[in-house]
C-alpha cells in the first residue's frame, strides 16, 4: 500500500540558530517536507524585516532545496510600517507570543489592544497573524497548563471581530474548545495541529518528560477533537508541526530550580508519523490535504507556484521499523519524538513535478 503526496508543507517548524540548526535544517526534507513556516523566537528574536531576510539566508546555506516562508515576532519594536516593509520583502506573517508561556517568549505580549495599529496595517497588507493560544499561569485566578488555551479563546473572537479581514491561525490547537472557536470564525480563522497531539494525552506526558511541551496534551476527548476535525477534512485545519527541537541534558533532567526544555523534535519523521497516525484513527485518505492542500490554500501558497515542487510517495511497511533513538552532527545531538517506538511507514521515493 503507498501514498503520494505532492510539496508537504509545514506550517509551523522552529529550526533554531547557530550550530545546531545543521543538523536540524536537512531535517526538513529528510522529513518528506519542502515547505517549512519558520518561527522567529530565537535569542534574540526576530523582529526587524533585515534580520529576517539574514536568518532566511542562514537556512537557504545549509538546505537551498527547502522553501522557507519567514516570520516576525510581535513586540514593541514592530511599526506599522516595518509590516509594509516586510511584506514589500515577502515576509509572510507575525507570530504573537503571550509572555513567559514557551521557549523564548519571555519578550512577548502583555496587551493585545497596546497592538491594534499593527494589526491594522498587517490586515491591510495582508500579513498572517500567528498566535499562540495561551495565556500565562496564575494561580490567584486558577489559570494553569491545563485551561490557558480555552482561557484565551476570547481574545481570538476579539481579535476576530476588530479585524475581520485580517488571515489568523491559531498555532497548535490542542482543546475540544479551541476547534470549535475556530470552526466558529469565519473563512479567515484558520488553525495548526501537530503530529504529536494527535497522538498525546495528559497522561503520556506527566512525569515522562520527552512528551512535554508547550501546549501540553490535554484529556482523551479533546484529542478526539482534533482527531475528528482532521478525519472531517475541515479546509481551515492543517499540519503545523511545531517541532521544536532541545538537547538531550535540556529534556531529560530538571531540578527544583528549573524545569525541563518544553517541546518535541518530530521534523526528521514528520511525513511517516503524520501517515501512520492518520491510519490509525481512519484518516488516511486525508493526509493529502492535512499536510499540503489546506495550508497551501489557506496562506496562499500553491504548490505549482513555488520552485523544487515534490512529490512524495509513501509505503506502509510490511514491518514496522523503530525510530532511530538519536541523530548527532559534531558536537550536537537530538532526540526524537516516538524514538524506539514502532511506524509503519516510510517514505520510498521523491520526485521533482514538472
Amino acid at each position: 500500500m503507498s501514498i503520494s503526496v505532492e510539496s508537504p508543507a509545514d506550517f509551523h517548524v522552529h529550526l533554531r540558530q547557530g550550530s545546531i540548526s545543521k543538523l536540524i535544517v536537512p531535517h526538513v526534507r529528510q522529513g518528506g517536507f519542502n515547505l517549512a513556516y519558520v518561527m522567529p523566537n530565537l535569542k534574540p528574536p526576530i523582529t526587524t524585516t533585515e534580520r529576517a531576510l539574514e536568518y532566511k539566508a542562514e537556512l537557504q546555506k545549509i538546505d537551498p532545496n527547502v522553501e522557507y516562508l519567514m516570520t516576525l515576532y510581535l513586540s514593541p519594536d514592530l511599526t506599522p510600517d516595518e509590516i509594509r516593509k516586510a511584506k514589500k520583502a515577502g515576509i509572510i506573517g507575525v507570530k504573537s507570543y503571550p509572555r513567559g508561556v514557551t521557549t523564548n517568549s519571555d519578550g512577548g505580549i502583555e496587551s493585545y489592544e497596546t497592538y491594534y495599529p499593527i494589526f491594522e496595517a498587517m490586515q491591510e497588507v495582508d500579513l498572517v497573524l500567528n498566535l499562540h493560544g495561551e495565556v500565562p499561569s496564575d494561580a490567584n485566578a486558577n489559570i494553569h497548563v491545563l485551561n490557558a488555551e480555552p482561557t484565551f479563546l476570547p481574545h481570538l473572537f476579539k481579535l476576530h471581530k476588530a479585524f475581520p479581514s485580517l488571515r489568523i491561525v491559531l498555532e497548535h490547537a490542542t482543546t475540544r474548545a479551541a476547534v470549535e472557536a475556530v470552526k466558529t470564525c469565519g473563512p479567515t480563522v484558520a488553525c495548526t495541529i501537530t503530529a504529536h497531539h494527535l497522538a498525546l494525552t495528559v497522561d503520556d506526558w506527566a512525569g515522562q518528560s520527552w512528551n512535554f511541551c508547550k501546549p501540553v496534551a490535554k484529556y482523551p476527548d479533546d484529542r478526539q477533537a482534533l482527531r475528528d476535525v482532521v478525519k472531517e477534512g475541515h479546509p481551515r485545519f492543517f499540519l503545523g508541526s511545531d517541532s521544536a527541537p532541545h538537547p538531550p541534558h535540556a529534556k531529560s533532567t530538571s531540578t527544583p530550580a528549573h524545569a525541563c526544555a518544553a517541546g518535541v523534535y518530530t521534523s526528521p519523521i514528520l511525513l511517516p508519523l503524520a501517515a501512520h497516525l492518520l491510519e490509525s484513527f481512519g484518516a488516511l485518505n486525508q493526509l493529502k490535504g492535512f499536510v499540503s492542500g489546506h495550508g497551501r490554500a489557506f496562506y496562499g501558497q500553491p504548490a505549482e507556484q513555488h520552485l523544487n515542487q515534490r512529490l512524495v510517495t509513501l509505503r506502509k511497511t510490511s514491518t514496522k521499523k523503530l525510530v532511530d533513538g538519536e541523530y548527532i552532527l559534531e558536537n550536537e545531538s537530538l532526540v526524537p519524538f516516538w524514538a524506539g517506538k514502532e511506524i509503519g511507514w516510510e517514505i520510498v521515493e521523491v520526485t521533482n513535478v514538472d
